[in-house]
């Protein structure tokens, strides 16, 4: 049975983020690489989730605390509020959310502007500014 896709599309997981997860298809934009990786966190896909962060933020995780952390989290809603640049004819581009959680069943908002570019064709995330 298909289910919606977590990112907030009206499509299924099998033909949203599925495919990114699992490196089928790349993320063609910025605002597609924030959907899925927002995805990610909530089916635990660590690898994915580092391997679309940039070299230099990337070192900075660790990949036992990200599983844990994805394990006691539970995914509401996500809200694109603003993207800046990040087409799929761009190299870099910001894209603002608000992604509502649970993280061990309380419930909490974290608003961001986060940094993307494109590096060798893929779409990696390089840092944010949270706005709460």
């Amino acid at each position: 049975m298909a289910r919606p896709c977590p990112c907030g599309r009206k499509l299924t997981f099998e033909t949203c983020c599925g495919p990114r997860l699992s490196g089928a298809v790349p993320a063609p934009t910025a605002v597609d690489l924030m959907r899925s990786r927002f995805t990610a966190y909530g089916e635990g896909a660590v690898a994915y989730l580092i391997a679309t962060t940039a070299p230099e933020t990337r070192e900075a995780l660790d990949a036992a605390e990200l599983t844990a952390y994805c394990a006691a989290l539970r995914l509401v809603k996500l809200e694109i509020l603003e993207t800046q640049a990040g087409a799929a004819t761009d190299d870099a581009g910001f894209v603002t959310f608000r992604a509502t959680l649970r993280h061990r069943g309380e419930k909490f908002t974290q608003t961001e502007r986060s940094r993307f570019r494109r590096e060798a064709g893929a779409w990696l995330y390089v840092d944010g500014d949270p706005l709460d």
